[in-house]
């Protein structure tokens, strides 16, 4: 089973490269700039699709600067909804499903305990706007379409939370972090987890009810503080940097855009349909960590 996969070396991307390796059964291929720039009107997604001959478009790549998203909205919902979409209809053409991943923040994050797949959405920022606007394009162009909502990304690559307080723990002694929002971290391993077997259930029967919005996320909640607690303990147990955490609100650490102040995710829609959930994100979270140390 190939995998198309839009982009090179973002988190996803790089978790489904490590996995194929030891899965015989899936090939991943990556296609970013400048073959595919999404920033930009491409021409040449049909050849490209025609030179792979993928089973299965996962559609990973996306603009995910949130805070510089505010002052470029024309090119946040260019990459994240003008581009999803079209790659989506290319898909269409030649009859290949799209798995399409998408963020907590297409919620306005007011709602209490875990969000399922019915929650009302309300994005309170340009980012969460741009990435709801793509799932409707991503649906409205493909018929087969498996579009995956996650939450607090993190692993061993590029630049996450998880990677941060790490970082700034080597530097500081003492961190003051947000207490006010709540979410589910997410390996990006487990993401690339489910995207295999939700592309392998697709392969095996392509049936209609396999369509649409799943959830996809850590098993369990905490907020940012929380969060940073752990990683931290994690790290001093394997003799890594750590720090005194302190609580502060949301109000205390301004950015430009609005998180959501809860996004916890339930994953039981796609556990249901796909044979598979993640699990407790604290276990995901120390495999991460004990590979970055």
């Amino acid at each position: 089973m190939k995998l198309l996969v839009t982009g090179l070396n973002g988190q996803v991307v790089s978790c489904l490269r490590e996995r194929s390796i030891s899965d015989p059964v899936v090939s991943v291929v990556p296609v970013g700039r400048p073959e595919l720039d999404l920033a930009s009107p491409f021409q040449d997604f049909h050849k490209i699709l025609n030179e792979i001959g993928p089973d299965i478009l996962v559609s990973a790549a996306a603009y995910t600067a949130v805070d510089k998203a505010e002052d470029e909205a024309d090119l946040a919902f260019q990459v994240n909804a003008v581009a999803a979409g079209e790659l989506a209809k290319i898909a269409t053409q030649h009859d290949i499903p799209i798995i399409h991943l998408s963020t907590d923040y297409v919620f306005r994050g007011d709602l209490n305990g875990a969000l399922d797949e019915n929650a009302a959405t309300g994005p309170r920022s340009v980012y969460g706007a741009s990435k709801l606007a793509g799932e409707l394009a991503v649906g409205q162009a493909n018929p087969k379409h498996v579009i995956l909502r996650s939450a607090w990304v993190y692993s061993p690559f590029s630049s996450n939370f998880v990677k941060t307080i790490l970082r700034l723990a080597n530097q500081k002694s003492e961190l003051r972090i947000v207490a006010d929002q709540w979410g589910s971290p997410t390996s990006a391993y487990d993401i690339a987890d489910g995207i295999i077997f939700a592309a392998k259930s697709i392969q095996a029967s392509r049936g209609a009810s396999q369509w649409g919005v799943f959830h996809l996320a850590g098993a369990g909640s905490i907020n940012w503080s929380g969060f940073a607690r752990r990683i931290l303990e994690i790290s001093k147990q394997h003799n890594g940097p750590s720090a005194i955490v302190h609580d502060i609100a949301t109000s205390e650490y301004p950015t430009k855009a609005v998180r959501p102040a809860n996004s916890v995710l339930s994953s039981k829609k796609f556990n249901a349909q796909f044979g598979w959930a993640p699990g407790p994100w604290e276990t995901a979270v120390e495999q991460v960590i004990q590979r970055l140390l």
